[in-house]
């Protein structure tokens, strides 16, 4: 069926809506402060082949990792127990299931036209606590995917548009904080609900045939915009590679890729990549693919619109049982926040060698995981997560950009308002890390000062965080920037510094204070 440029133009550019309008559902109906006020969500709509034909400019590592969950959790779904049905959603946050990590919850939402599937609505939150051994989900001690929390297979959530109260509940007695989880699934389907009529809506005005033939022209377009943008970078082999610190706070941790550019393609082969760990920074395929698709993306044409067509002139070969495509049940907690960072480090360091004038010098490279839990004086329990921003790498012709989540997350920060009104936490200083940015022709951005004092109650804390002990380099003659640091002061006034990955038990009066890495500098 032919269809005019116009309707094309304006059916993608209603889909792309219709997925920012998912994520502003999500974040007026959710309960916790990570989604509320961090927008740690991310939106996205399918087509009925389950390829994606829109997504909201939300998180990097979700919506990467969202197509290949998506069908991952189908195929679950068909052979276990059939195909989906109309007036169902559906719930599963098995890392190794629907991509990511356990405190990333997937809802998914079948959309049906005339009795007949036309796409899908789906969207990942990230849940503050999920059960597990710590507070917040997230130990740097796991041993495996058990330890991390609750494991959730594919499970209805919705049947008959009505709330299947028996998956709640499953939710809420394996968590820390049971009215946020409910009240956040709630928003998730608020969400998907969305989606799915402004979906319907475009069926009901153009036609199944027209919207359907517009999608296949949408899907081609970025297609053809993607081989072109890679045909312009030129072909060649590109070596790369980086390393993630241990528990010990060694950098012993490799990820290797070899890129290949050729003829309007590209090739990553991670052979040579560490094998997988006994402890959470492994990162399941799909994170792995996120951060190919977001660096590649970044260095081509960002303006292309997100879709199926941009992931067809791209392969992606990963060793199965490594760090970056483990073999269940090792534990991925840390691998969706800090390895994802880290191999976006990468891919950006093996394009730089055929753009040099598109990449900045490396950015603070983690995300500074911060997780604090505990019980109240009157005995309730209580969870607070929270990334932290560090310093932009400078860029080819300006700055970087000081106290800013960089590459694979986006998320606000949580308002010191909402931090005080919510937990038993006092915010005692927050600030720019002075001086943290490499110094070249552009200066690299600043980390950040975030510091917490427990008021009350007891509490444990989980770090997770990199560049403790390799700083983000600099490029092109630029300085490195500065590492970044964690510390406890007691209630006597006594300081330690702390490792970048570690769970201990924090007491009222006293403090955490993270200092976050800063940008890498570029040109002498």
């Amino acid at each position: 069926m032919k269809t005019d440029p116009i309707t094309i133009e304006v059916i993608k550019s209603s889909l792309i809506y219709a997925s920012e309008e998912m994520g502003i559902a999500v974040r007026n109906s959710a309960y916790s402060p990570n989604i509320k006020e961090r927008l740690d969500h991310s939106c996205a709509l399918f087509d009925s082949r389950a390829r994606l034909v829109a997504q909201a400019e939300h998180i990097p590592v979700h919506l990467g990792s969202l197509p290949w969950g998506l069908r991952r959790t189908l195929e679950t779904i068909e052979r276990e127990q059939g195909p989906m049905c109309e007036g169902e959603m559906w719930v599963v946050n098995d890392p190794y299931v629907s991509g990511t990590h356990l405190n990333d919850v997937t809802v998914i939402r079948p959309i049906f036209f005339g009795g007949k599937l036309a796409g899908y609505a789906a969207n990942k939150a990230h849940h503050t606590d999920v059960g597990g051994m710590v507070p917040g989900s997230m130990s740097a001690d796991a041993r495996d995917l058990f330890a991390e929390g609750l494991v959730v297979p594919p499970l209805r959530l919705v049947q008959g548009d009505q709330n299947v109260e028996a998956t709640i509940a499953l939710f809420r007695a394996n968590s820390r904080t049971p009215e946020a989880r409910s009240g956040d699934l709630r928003a998730q389907t608020a969400g998907n609900y969305t989606g799915e009529r402004r979906f319907t809506e475009l069926y009901e005005r153009y036609g199944p045939q027209t919207v359907e033939a517009a999608i296949e022209k949408i899907l081609a377009q970025s297609e053809t915009r993607m081989r072109a943008a890679l045909r312009e970078l030129g072909d060649g082999a590109f070596a790369s590679e980086d390393v993630l610190e241990d528990r010990a706070g060694k950098p012993s941790i490799r990820i290797a890729l070899q890129l290949t550019l050729k003829d309007g393609t590209a090739h990553f082969d991670y052979s040579g990549t560490a094998p997988q760990l006994a402890f959470p920074m492994n990162a399941v395929f799909g994170v792995t693919l996120s951060g190919v698709y977001y660096a590649l993306r970044a260095v081509t044409d960002p303006t292309i619109p997100m879709n199926e067509g941009c992931f067809r002139p791209v392969s992606v070969d990963v060793p199965e049982g490594t760090l970056l495509n483990p073999i269940r049940p090792a534990p991925v907690g840390g691998g969706n926040v800090e390895t994802s960072t880290r191999n976006a480090d990468v891919v950006l360091a093996a394009l730089a060698q055929a753009a040099p004038d598109r990449v900045p010098a490396q950015s603070g490279g983690t995300m500074s995981n911060v997780m604090i839990g505990g019980t109240r004086e009157d005995g309730t329990t209580w969870a607070f997560y929270e990334t932290n921003g560090c310093g932009m790498g400078a860029r080819p012709s300006m700055d970087g950009i000081d106290a800013i989540q960089c590459h694979m997350t986006n998320t606000l920060n949580t308002p010191i308002e909402a931090i005080e009104r919510d937990y038993p936490l006092l915010v005692t200083r927050y600030e720019i890390a002075e001086n943290t940015g490499g110094a070249g022709r552009f200066r690299g951005g600043n980390g950040l000062i975030r510091a917490l004092q427990l008021t009350g109650g007891r509490a444990q804390v989980s770090l997770l965080a990199e560049r403790h002990a390799v700083a983000p380099r600099g490029a092109r003659g630029g300085e490195n920037g500065k590492t970044g640091r964690h510390l406890l002061t007691r209630v006597d006034g006594r300081q330690e510094t702390l490792p970048a990955k570690i769970t201990f038990d924090l007491s009222p009066g006293e403090t955490l204070e993270v200092q976050t890495p800063g940008g890498g500098g570029l040109g002498a």
